[in-house]
């Protein structure tokens, strides 16, 4: 015999009871009450059902007469879904309500099906939906899942698997059982459950069912796992003896007081249960002992003595510690009076419609002793936001015996820096960590996608944060910077040397020769060719980009242009020793001076009409390397960039041509063949310096640059001025109009 159902009836006798002695509802009028037992049966449920649309009154007997009695307004129950369906299907055609106080499938809130069924407990569809929110909130993304096979287990599961997809969990299996099924079938589910690599099984399953559940998997435990149970099982005492349970966690109605009920209960004697059959059937049950019979015995059993005593059993009859659906039994009752008393069903519609949603979730737990006994540890209020419906009282002790929240998931989190990559055939539960691609980052743990970061932004290493990308360019305070500092103003150095010892023998043969005027603006030109190699150096601004091309643009042509006008100098002056020849007035120092100032102009105009049509600028180079920014001066006209080189490269080519021409002129000290030495040295580094500028990266394409005008400019000076230092200073007896024509014979050096 169900003794909790038992005490369900007890209750409606206690409600209507009550309401029959109050005052203020429903005075005048005594309600009355028939109680059936429909066995959890669903063709009992129909029999009932068509009963009491007829009118009759079923007594339960062995003939199972009928006797005729008047149709009742209103029907409290029946506890389980589907006889619930049954009996909604026929009474709700004829208008009679019908308040469960246990039914929770979410098919029965369908109100063109069931217009007159009403509740006082919430529907699956809250459930199912704490259920999943409870999963998500622990972080178990893989699950398993068994139901009953009947209208509470099929609506409440399929209820929960929509919840469960809404919030991203997934289920690796879902078996359904009913405890009247081939036990092949029991032990199938049993296997699945024992194979699988889900921890976490959510269980939406009515207490008998899940008794012949845990029956068959504690004949071969599997590994430990998590229960997420129902309301119809996870408070049921008899799961207490199953260690598989111990640990579980699930949604139940709130714990309530009735007051005066356990009193109620207790008050009970024999004379008292000899008019009911269910409580002539429960007494007999509880103390193995004849109410039919006080004077002998019946079926084997002695009569009963009237020493029994209620307060002595333990039984769920009498345990009142936990008064959950017994309290929807009593609101159930009470709902049909206030409708009575206001002779209006809309009333109670409005207040069975709008009940608050609120679970309590209970813990089977493991306590110091030994025993094993349910604890609330927290609450599901889904009148709260989203995200903040549960809130945990006490730390609850899983199955492992531990605080620690156990881990189900198919794949491991995927950490900042990287992306979840479905696996194919999979769930989508199941998925690889993928690291994010280059210039691309994930902050969040199971990232779907990974963003890209601004074009000024690079990823760290962890790919978990963009960062502002390095700025890179030559600077002052690096090596190469500095190395390169350092020839620049050597290089100035040796010019303002050769200058002071040039000007020290300014009236000496050797400095005299070959126009003393452009040898000290050549050397002035180096200078500034050397110097201007600075400007490369630093932080590009807009001053400094144009800067720094004008500038060795217009010193080179004037360099190049000193040595251009000291070739022709040589030349003329060797044209002029021919018989009747006089050239040399032609190329005086005036029209020296005059080349000089025209070559040397050409290059100006060019250098201006670039800066005003599309001058160098400051640009962010970001395609070159993907990680780094390169702050480079940009060409602005790319045009003028190369017209500027290529005027410099004709005039060297040209000089060179003269030079090459003149090397073999009668001399001593024939400048010619230094020349044409420094244009050959010249022209190989400015040939050589195209590909390298183009193919060298970022700073080094800058580095490169400044090598190029010092390697050239170090070749000027070397060849063309070196030799005649070394006679200035080493070979002064060289230094003399007679050695430099040729008619002393000179000492090899």
């Amino acid at each position: 015999m169900d003794f909790r159902e038992l005490r369900f009836a007890r209750a409606l006798q206690f409600t209507v009871q009550e309401i029959n002695n109050s005052s203020d509802l429903l005075p005048g009028i005594t309600l009355g009450y028939h109680i059936y037992d429909s066995c959890a049966s669903v063709p009992m449920a129909i029999k009932v059902a068509l009963q009491l649309a007829n009118g009759l009154d079923l007594v339960f007997n062995d003939t199972d007469s009928c006797a005729k009695s008047a149709a009742v307004p209103a029907l409290v129950g029946d506890s389980a879904s589907t006889p619930a369906v049954t009996i909604s299907r026929l009474l709700g055609p004829l208008g009679i309500p019908q308040v469960s106080h246990y039914a929770t499938c979410a098919c029965l809130s369908d109100k063109q099906q069931h217009p007159t069924f009403f509740r006082t407990i919430p529907s699956d569809h809250h459930q199912a939906a704490a259920l999943a929110r409870m999963v998500k909130h622990f972080g178990w993304t893989w699950i398993g899942a068994v139901c009953s096979d009947s209208d509470y287990g099929n609506n409440g599961m399929a209820s929960f698997l929509k919840a469960a997809e809404e919030e991203g969990i997934c289920v690796e299996y879902f078996e359904a059982y009913y405890r009247t099924q081939p036990r092949s079938k029991l032990k199938r589910v049993a296997d699945v459950i024992r194979k699988s690599t889900a921890r976490v099984i959510v269980a939406f399953v009515a207490a008998g069912d899940m008794r012949f559940l845990l029956e068959e998997l504690s004949q071969q435990p599997p590994p430990p796992m998590q229960w997420i149970g129902s309301e119809a099982w996870v408070t049921d005492p008899q799961m207490l003896r199953f260690n598989l349970c111990i640990g579980a966690v699930g949604v139940a109605i709130p714990r309530s007081v009735i007051p005066g009920f356990h009193n109620f209960l207790l008050d009970l004697y024999p004379e008292q249960a000899l008019k009911f059959p269910l409580l002539t059937e429960f007494w007999e049950s509880s103390f193995s002992c004849s109410l039919k019979s006080q004077t002998g015995s019946s079926a084997g059993m002695p009569a009963c003595d009237g020493t029994e005593d209620l307060r002595a059993l333990q039984n769920p009859y009498t345990d009142t510690s936990q008064l959950r659906v017994t309290n929807m039994v009593y609101k159930a009752t009470y709902a049909i009076a206030h409708a009575l008393h206001s002779i209006c069903i809309y009333l109670c519609i409005y207040l069975l419609t709008y009940l608050p949603v609120c679970f309590i979730l209970p813990s089977v737990l493991l306590q110091g002793d030994g025993s094993v006994d349910f604890v609330t540890v927290g609450q599901y209020d889904a009148s709260q936001p989203k995200g903040q419906e549960f809130s945990l009282s006490k730390a609850i002790i899983w199955y492992d015996g531990s605080e620690k929240v156990p881990v189900s998931v198919c794949s491991e989190s995927c950490p900042p820096g990287t992306r979840k990559a479905v696996k194919k055939g999979r769930p989508v539960c199941c998925y690889d960590c993928i690291n994010c691609a280059d210039g691309e980052i994930s902050n969040e743990t199971d990232s779907l996608d990974c963003h890209k970061c601004l074009p000024e932004y690079w990823p760290n290493n962890e790919k978990d944060k963009c960062l502002p990308k390095p700025v890179e360019f030559l600077s002052w305070d690096e090596i190469l910077g500095i190395i390169l500092a350092a020839f620049s103003v050597a290089g100035s150095l040796v010019a303002l040397s050769i200058t002071l010892v040039f000007y020290k023998n300014r009236a000496s043969p050797i400095v005299r020769a070959n126009n003393s005027e452009l040898s000290f603006l050549l050397l002035f030109s180096l200078t500034l060719c050397f110097l201007c190699s600075l400007t490369f150096i630093g932080r590009p601004t807009e001053w400094s980009c144009m800067l720094r091309h004008t500038a060795f643009g217009i010193t080179f042509v004037l360099c190049i242009s000193c040595v251009l006008g000291k070739t022709l100098v040589v030349l003329m002056a060797f044209k002029a020793t021919l018989p009747g020849n006089n050239v040399m007035k032609w190329f005086g120092p005036p029209q020296q001076r005059l080349s000089v100032f025209v070559f040397t102009l050409v290059q100006v105009l060019i250098c201006v009409l670039w800066l005003n049509v599309s001058p160098p600028f400051p640009f962010n180079n970001m395609q070159h390397f993907k990680e780094k920014i390169i702050l480079e001066c940009s060409l602005g006209s790319a045009i003028g960039f190369w017209a500027v080189l290529g005027y410099i490269g004709l005039l060297a080519f040209l000089c060179f041509v003269l030079a090459f021409l003149a090397r073999k002129l009668p001399d001593n000290f024939n400048e010619a063949k230094f020349i044409t030495f420094s244009m050959l040295i010249f022209c190989a580094v400015w040939i050589t310096f195209i590909p390298a500028y183009v193919s060298s990266p970022g700073k080094f394409t800058v580095a490169v640059e400044i090598f190029a005008i010092l390697a050239s400019s170090f070749g000027l000076i070397l060849c063309i001025f070196a030799p005649k230092c070394f006679i200035i200073v080493f070979r002064p007896e060289q230094n003399t109009k007679k050695h430099l024509m040729g008619k002393v014979p000179t000492k090899a050096l």
